[in-house]
């Protein structure tokens, strides 16, 4: 009687692991995973940044690279203006300059 008792319990607590177990591999699959994916192409694009090229900002600036520097990119918004964002700040780049 007792070892029967005994037996369920440790099952049971076992499948709990298990649940447990496979609730962490899906959170990772569905969304730790995709996160350092963007996190990793964001980081190359830039990375790749260079003068010349046409760039969004996270705020939907339009602007042409300038100047970059360690931290800091200075854009050309028209003719006129130019403003300094973070590198971080940098959403896409549009349009690829020449090379």
């Amino acid at each position: 009687m007792y070892l029967a008792a005994g037996t369920g319990l440790g099952s049971g607590t076992s499948m709990t692991i298990i649940y447990v177990i496979a609730m962490f591999a899906v959170l990772y699959f569905l969304m730790i995973r995709p996160q350092q994916k963007r996190q990793k192409k964001t980081n190359s694009m830039l990375s790749s940044l260079k003068k010349g090229d046409k760039i969004v900002t996270i705020g939907g600036l339009h602007g042409t690279v300038l100047e970059i520097d360690n931290d800091t990119v200075v854009i050309r918004v028209n003719e006129a203006t130019k403003m300094t964002f973070d590198r971080s700040a940098i959403r896409s780049i549009t349009t690829s300059a020449a090379s």
